[in-house]
């Protein structure tokens, strides 16, 4: 029953039903699709984090073969969760750690430097986790401390899950 913007980089995936749309193909463009509607939104649900740098310099053809190795610059892009965070003012922020090591840690910082309002953890090397597997096994943060500890679910549950926790917390 939501009204949903999704923002997304280039993929072969469908566009589900009922949903608009944006395409994006850089962190920039993604950042400004995002503030574009953020003001308008209840939640944000930031399921995927960009590359953390780009080359300085883009190349308008394929870089040639020449040397033993190659040095290339890059440039640092914006943290689009956090800014998110810090221009929140009555959206639902969620955010996602995928970890391997000290995931509780962690993911507890991220909440705090990020201003979420809850942090979707896994341990990407624990068996049954991860991205190579249809379920996964999640922790969920809350900026008070609570964490809440489902166990080995589905991937489609795990969605289920988040989804109703944003429905409880954005419900009017």
């Amino acid at each position: 029953g939501a009204d949903v913007i999704l923002v997304s980089g280039p993929t072969a995936l469908a566009v589900p039903r009922n949903v608009t749309m944006v395409p994006v193909e850089s962190t920039q463009e993604m950042l400004d699709a995002c503030l574009n509607v953020y003001d308008s939104v209840d939640a944000v649900i930031k399921a995927a984090a960009v590359a953390d740098y780009r080359p300085h310099e883009k190349a308008l053809q394929k870089i040639k073969k020449n040397e033993e190795s190659l040095t290339i610059d890059l440039d640092k892009n914006p943290d689009i969760l956090k800014l998110l965070g810090e221009k929140k003012t009555h959206q639902f922020l969620v955010g996602f750690a995928a970890e391997t090591q000290n995931l509780i840690v962690n993911a507890a910082a991220k909440v705090q430097k990020k201003h979420l309002d809850m942090i979707v953890a896994n341990d990407v090397t624990a068996p049954g986790a991860g991205f190579s597997t249809d379920t996964n096994i999640v922790k969920l943060l809350f900026p008070d401390g609570t964490i809440k500890e489902p166990g080995l679910m589905s991937k489609e549950d795990v969605g289920n899950l988040i989804l109703d926790i944003v429905r409880d917390q954005t419900a009017e």
